[in-house]
């Protein structure tokens, strides 16, 4: 089942005198699967990630569907409150840092997105301590973010992405500051989460090795020079052949 669906969307930006467009010609995100963007600094990462999480508005588009718990939703026709709301409920986020809140503990930052939500209480509390269980972080539950190593603070930013049950979670470079060890971890985590949630993971990484592990696409981009400036184009989705 296709979660998100892209066609003909174009982001331009403009600083410093410089300019930089972004073309995706087509991109479809799977339920149930790993998508990875790799691919070298500059090329457009970010911005695509920015656009899959509504935080950026494409300049220009042929199609931008999404079908999740709000049905099927044109993204292009929607208010920026409503695009919030979706953004809020069916999309989850992992930051490369974390991105926890350091005056709350680990519970309190596992349950933040539900909250929002306006979720029950009781059942928040329940998944969160059932996500905290099976990630491994069930005694660090009344520890705050700094009394974590980095390993253990991912894990944390990873039970906050889910535990809303977002149909699409994001994860922007989750491997980068942590070691070897434990950037395999975090894979396996997230790749058993989505398997469990039937959600999409598309997932931000410089590292083309580890994501041939654990994704099942691989996208990258092609750098050209116009009239533009620098114009960065997606290319087709690849499988990985994990």
């Amino acid at each position: 089942m296709i979660c998100l669906s892209i066609r003909e969307l174009c982001i331009s930006r403009h600083k410093n005198g410089a300019s930089f467009t972004l073309e995706v010609p087509e991109l479809e995100v799977k339920r149930g699967e790993i998508l990875a963007i790799v691919g070298q600094s500059g090329c457009g990462k970010s911005t695509l990630t920015d656009t899959l999480g509504l935080i950026l508005e494409p300049t220009s588009a042929g199609s931008f569907m999404l079908e999740g718990k709000c049905g099927r939703v044109d993204l292009l026709q929607v208010s920026p409150s409503v695009k919030a709301q979706i953004r809020g409920s069916e999309i989850g986020y992992v930051l490369q840092s974390g991105g926890l809140f350091p005056f709350l503990d680990v519970l309190d930052n596992i349950m933040l997105p539900g909250r929002l939500l306006g979720i029950s209480e009781s059942v928040l509390k329940e998944r969160a301590v059932e996500l905290a269980s099976s990630i491994g972080i069930a005694d660090q539950l009344h520890k705050k973010p700094q009394h974590l190593s980095g390993g253990q603070r991912q894990r944390v930013a990873i039970a906050r992405a889910v535990v809303h049950n977002p149909p699409i979670v994001l994860a922007d470079e989750p491997t980068a500051a942590v070691d070897q060890v434990s950037a395999n971890d975090i894979c396996v985590l997230l790749r058993k989460i989505v398997q469990e949630n039937n959600a999409s993971l598309v997932i931000v990484s410089h590292d083309r090795e580890l994501m041939k592990k654990y994704a099942d696409y691989e996208v990258t981009f092609k750098l050209n020079k116009d009239e533009r400036g620098i114009v960065s184009t997606l290319l087709k989705p690849e499988r990985t052949g994990r």
